[in-house]
């Protein structure tokens, strides 16, 4: 059969839209499975084609599917809804699945209301799809009242079958990396905890299974095998199991795998062991959901964390060099100018590196989503209003959006102007086998306050000094690439030319193969007047779109005009090459 697996657009735009643009890894390990199973399978990305709409239907039109299966999570609802209807007009004869997290949880609402979807495939899908695959192929739908884990409609009524059990051993499933290149993985399903925001307990049943290390890094290496070295470890809890991680990082080692990595964690399940050997793997961060400063609010979350073992996660993960991350939700029952002055203070005692700040939401799933259907006495039908979610503020009459608004701003403001004093208290452990990766955390994070996101917020002060402070920080570690390029461009900048040359020949010295260090170097000598010398290092790279444009400016300076013609000449063919 032909099938195209899609994860469609959310319905409102993002100004990040890192955590949404990801296909979710389990339309990853579906496609293997039916790939292994002889059938002709297709993974679209479809996270922001609304911008060219005009293309879902040409593509569709192209692909004639047999069979589309599409991935909810919840705020992408909308979109999918939209793909089935356009792909049931192109066809009416292709047959619709939804499945994922906000499927499950919506699906007599989904099949009562959108006539465009057949079947919905509830919890873990990878066998019940298939066997629903197969039986579509053979027309055999009678037999599909037996496929445990469905729902349908039958003459009318929506139906659902008896909940598919999860896959005891899943180890025995084939590693997607063998057909599909990706960047988000995972070692685990589930999430032991009980958190009154998230759906994972009702989907997961708070039952974990893990990957073994053997078949988790053979998926890494398949993968960097084919060009990706960054990954985002997407396990609720990576660290859940010591030695399982520990055992991990270093078959990582073992395999010589040159990959950096984020991961996620929970503040009690750290430990300068795990946190030892996960740097030395490659983590460069690991994210942390504190959600409030208040206990009160935590504990209304069912947070079940302590305020002593988040002050120890973060001082800790900062320790040895990995950027800690923190999450935060505001606009929480009971919030008021106190419980965020207590987020606020706790920021300060932590100092994460990183902070996302989210407002609560209700969705489907959620202990706190059925609170709110039974305190007031509303059903699913309420999605059918163009909404991604329902804001907890909405239902509170202690809240207001302006209070809300004003909540956001207050954390956010603070936070950026207070982030370079953070940046001061960073201490690194003293172990010379990191001190490597020290200097790489180091001009990492000073990249970020000169050339990354830091550097585009007006709220956060002393960007260049900070970013200048750990550029050289990181050189007292080790000789950091990325710290002698974000300190020469500071001379730079800064006119102070001299010294720029300074820094970048002694990285030239360490990376001679370096053309961002040679071409910076080059501009140096340019700025004083010193084209020969610039030359010395431009032509490194007579071949680079980056320094042609220079090359030519060197030889018009010294009344080359022929040498200058062919530099521009080389240039716009490059050009037109791309």
């Amino acid at each position: 059969m032909k099938i195209l697996l899609i994860y469609p657009y959310c319905l409102e735009d993002r100004i990040y839209d890192y955590d949404i643009k990801a296909v979710p890894i389990g339309l990853y390990y579906i496609g293997a499975v039916l790939k292994e199973n002889h059938h002709d399978v297709k993974i679209l990305n479809w996270h922001n084609i609304n911008k060219t709409p005009e293309k879902i239907k040409d593509i569709l039109a192209k692909e004639k599917p047999d069979l589309i299966g599409i991935s909810i999570l919840h705020a992408n609802r909308w979109g999918g809804i939209e793909i089935a209807q356009i792909a049931k007009k192109l066809d009416p004869g292709v047959k619709i699945t939804f499945g994922g997290v906000g499927a499950t949880f919506l699906w007599r609402h989904l099949l009562t209301n959108f006539p465009e979807i057949d079947f919905i495939v509830i919890g873990e899908g990878e066998y019940t799809f298939l066997a629903l695959v197969n039986c579509i192929g053979k027309e055999d739908y009678k037999y599909i009242e037996k496929i445990k884990g469905i729902a349908f409609r039958k003459e009318g009524k929506v139906l659902k079958t008896e909940d598919a059990p999860f896959i005891e051993n899943i180890d025995s499933l084939p590693i997607p990396a063998k057909y599909f290149r990706y960047q988000h993985v995972s070692s685990s399903r589930g999430c032991p905890w009980n958190c009154s925001f998230c759906g994972s307990p009702k989907f997961w049943k708070r039952k974990v299974r893990f990957h073994s290390p053997d078949y988790f890094v053979e998926q890494l290496d398949l993968l960097y095998k084919k060009g990706i070295n960054f990954f985002y470890f997407s396990d609720d809890t990576f660290t859940l199991r010591k030695d399982r991680v520990i055992e991990i990082c270093k078959k990582i080692l073992e395999r010589n795998l040159h990959i950096t990595w984020f991961a996620i964690s929970r503040v009690n399940y750290v430990s300068e062991e795990v946190l030892y050997w996960m740097r030395r793997a490659g983590c460069i961060q690991i994210s942390y959901g504190v959600e409030s400063g208040s206990e009160k609010i935590r504990d209304f979350l069912n947070k079940n964390i302590e305020t002593r073992d988040i002050k120890r996660a973060f001082s800790l993960t900062t320790k040895y060099g990995i950027l800690a991350r923190a999450y935060f939700i505001y606009g929480c029952p009971g919030e008021s100018w106190k419980t965020i002055q207590e987020t606020i203070d706790l920021i300060h005692i932590i100092k994460p590196m990183s902070i996302i700040f989210y407002i609560l939401d209700l969705f489907p799933g959620t202990a706190l989503y059925s609170k709110f259907k039974k305190k007031f006495m509303v059903s699913d039908k309420i999605w059918l209003q163009h909404i991604e979610d329902i804001m907890y503020f909405e239902t509170d009459p202690h809240l207001s959006r302006e209070m809300i608004l004003a909540f956001g701003k207050k954390l956010r403001r603070t936070y950026h102007e207070n982030l370079h004093h953070y940046v001061d208290a960073i201490e690194l452990i003293d172990k010379k086998e990191l001190y490597r990766l020290h200097a790489d955390f180091c001009s990492r994070m000073g990249m970020t306050f000169s050339h990354g996101d830091y550097a585009k917020i007006d709220a956060v002060k002393k960007k260049e000094e900070t970013a200048e402070k750990l550029f050289k920080k990181a050189l007292s570690y080790y000789p950091d690439h990325r710290a002698y390029l974000g300190l020469g461009i500071i001379k730079q900048k800064n006119r102070n030319h001299e010294e720029s040359i300074r820094i970048l020949s002694e990285g030239v010295k360490y990376f001679p193969d370096s053309e961002s260090l040679n071409t910076c170097l080059g501009i140096s000598y340019m700025n004083l007047g010193r084209f020969d010398k610039a030359l010395s290092y431009l032509l490194k790279f007579p071949d680079s779109k980056g320094t042609l444009p220079y090359i030519a400016g060197c030889y018009k300076a010294l009344g080359d005009l022929e040498r200058e013609a062919t530099s521009l000449e080389r240039l716009r063919s490059l050009q037109r090459e791309y």
